[in-house]
């Protein structure tokens, strides 16, 4: 039998899709990352894990694992998003924001990125300052920002939707601006992505296997409220974005909040806030036109999820949040021992401790590391 001859091309194609399929093999579960509510002390950012992509398990027992206190402005951010970038990154944008400062309070973003989903470099981009001189000084709003990566421009893009008190921008209208290299800043000034001459918030957009980029948004100023979709080849050529029929969430309640990522098996989900009713929903479709009602997930207890984002990750990933997770539930329970408990000695040895657990924190993350101090603080309470 005659051999075909292989091409570079043929041969680097094949060896790109075999990496693609080794990769996507080697993804165990799923991390969702939300904040839990409009009190300061809930406007943080939590995780949660789960092995089927609809049940989750809220790590550090709910409570925030990043706290807000320490990357933003306001002190208090909302609308986690965050993406696997092409580069080893992980990418994560936030709304910086006090909600109890009223709905038209925020200024600005949040910019992050991790090499661990542990430990985030971050930036704020505050329109007023950075965008001086132009209509972006006078935003009142803004909201939910989100990234892709623009492969033609070899670029992460950061899209969100803004309100201004000047007339500039009447009603929340989405823009776009690239992302500088270290993430730490917007390049240039932003430009309308859409403009459905109506207020259009929460926008989330993914690519499939066909090229096709899939913008999802909520149509937060028309009498029927609820997520919207446009189909396109190109993200900045409206002209090419076809506005699909109907509602894309499989209920008849208020939603926001879209979120869309797609299962090992192929399967793409959309999982929305149903916000006045107390519970996340989450649907399925094969072809990201039509959605089915998988379940609707209660947010009570640990779990209270708002308005977040989902993503896979590997196996040596899950490792390391499950063992950090370990090492931050028994530094609580360290923290949290009465002290008429504890014996002067044992009072010194936990200062100690505590301080022994933090240098471990703050250096490189390991799950050996994370397992051995939890396993120390667990003697030590014994």
């Amino acid at each position: 039998m005659k051999m075909r001859k292989l091409t570079l091309a043929t041969l680097a194609l094949l060896l790109t899709t075999a990496c693609l399929a080794a990769s996507k093999n080697n993804y165990a579960a799923y991390l969702f990352t939300y904040f839990t509510g409009n009190a300061p002390e809930h406007e943080q950012i939590c995780y949660a894990l789960s092995n089927d992509g609809w049940n989750y398990t809220p790590l550090n027992q709910g409570h925030p694992v990043i706290a807000s206190d320490s990357i933003a402005r306001t002190r208090c951010v909302r609308d986690p998003h965050i993406l696997r970038g092409e580069d080893g990154w992980f990418y994560q944008v936030v709304t910086d924001m006090r909600s109890s400062l009223g709905w038209s309070s925020n200024r600005g973003m949040v910019l992050m990125r991790s090499r661990d989903l542990i430990h985030w470099q971050h930036h704020t981009v505050h329109f007023p300052e950075r965008f001086r001189g132009t209509m972006f000084e006078h935003v009142t709003r803004v909201w939910a920002p989100q990234t892709i990566f623009d492969k033609e421009a070899g670029k992460m893009m950061v899209y969100f939707s803004i309100l201004t008190d000047d007339g500039s921008c009447p009603y929340d209208r989405v823009y776009w601006a690239y992302a500088n290299q270290d993430f730490s800043d917007l390049e240039g000034e932003p430009k309308v992505l859409f403009d459905v001459k109506d207020a259009a918030i929460d926008t989330d957009i993914v690519r499939d296997d066909e090229g096709l980029y899939h913008v999802f948004f909520k149509t937060e100023g028309q009498r029927q409220k609820g997520i919207k979709q446009f189909i396109t080849t190109d993200l900045h050529d409206t002209s090419k974005w076809q506005l699909q029929p109907g509602m894309c969430q499989d209920t008849n309640k208020a939603v926001e909040g879209s979120g869309v990522f797609r299962l090992f098996d192929g399967t793409w989900v959309l999982m929305y806030d149903c916000y006045t009713s107390g519970h996340y929903q989450f649907c399925k479709s094969t072809d990201l036109r039509t959605f089915k009602q998988v379940q609707d997930t209660q947010t009570t207890g640990m779990f209270t999820p708002r308005h977040g984002t989902v993503i896979a990750i590997t196996r040596q990933e899950l490792e390391l949040l499950t063992a950090w997770d370990e090492l931050l539930q028994a530094q609580d329970e360290l923290k949290s021992r009465p002290t008429p408990t504890l014996t002067l000695k044992q009072i010194d040895g936990r200062r100690a401790l505590l301080e022994a657990t933090n240098r471990v924190m703050q250096a490189q993350a390991s799950a050996k590391a994370y397992k051995a101090q939890a396993k120390k603080i667990k003697a030590f309470l014994k």
